[in-house]
């Protein structure tokens, strides 16, 4: 008769651990047919058929892991925005720790790093930005549009500033407009180029006028 002892510690985990592997990479097969398909047909001409096809899963996998076409889309969006947002958290983050502190230097930094990411994933920028999508996309859009303001609000110290809040909602506009001029350039030295000229302009809008 074998002991609990003379079992190795192991072997309860091992089965559990190749269950969660399979799922990360049917999850991660979802989300690379999802990116295919959507920036191809679009959200409503899209189908499961096409999805499943594209990512080699089921059908049940695709409703276990996201629950449907719609929740698909939105986790694609919410995957790309928060790439994005660490992307610009990071570029922030490197100048600060080269000493910098002037806020706008940070914002330009992080926007900087956003409209990069805008055109390395340009198909994913067009697709959101065209419009479309799911039921309730338009208020995940909203929230993290809210988010990004509040983010700036605290990084440009839009308290200490005349019209900081007025500031900080015209540059995320700005922001935003940049990224989805970018992302429909032809070249990347047009991109390149753009990008220099909305960072210029936004700037500029920062820098408080002389009186007259």
């Amino acid at each position: 008769m074998t002991s609990r002892l003379d079992l190795p510690l192991s072997s309860p985990r091992r089965p559990l651990r190749r269950q969660s592997n399979r799922a990360a990479a049917t999850r991660r097969a979802l989300m690379h047919a999802a990116r295919e398909v959507f920036t191809e047909a679009g959200y409503a001409e899209a189908s499961i058929a096409d999805l499943v096809t594209r990512s080699q899963a089921s059908v049940g996998s695709l409703y276990h892991h996201f629950g449907g076409k719609g929740e698909l889309y939105l986790a694609l969006f919410e995957s790309f925005h928060r790439e994005q947002m660490d992307l610009a958290t990071a570029a922030v983050a490197a100048e600060r720790g080269g000493g910098e502190q002037d806020p706008m230097t940070l914002f330009l930094a992080g926007a900087k790093a956003y409209l990069q990411s805008c055109w390395d994933g340009r198909d994913l920028t067009r697709r959101f930005l065209e419009g479309g999508g799911p039921d309730g996309f338009e208020e995940v859009v909203r929230r993290r549009t809210c988010d990004w303001v509040r983010q700036n609000t605290s990084l440009l110290r839009a308290e200490e500033r005349h019209n900081g809040e007025a500031l900080v909602h015209t540059l995320t506009t700005v922001a935003g407009t940049a990224g989805r001029e970018v992302a429909k350039c032809l070249t990347a030295s047009r991109a390149r180029q753009l990008s220099e000229d909305f960072l210029e302009l936004m700037a500029r809008t920062a820098t408080p006028r002389e009186s007259t």
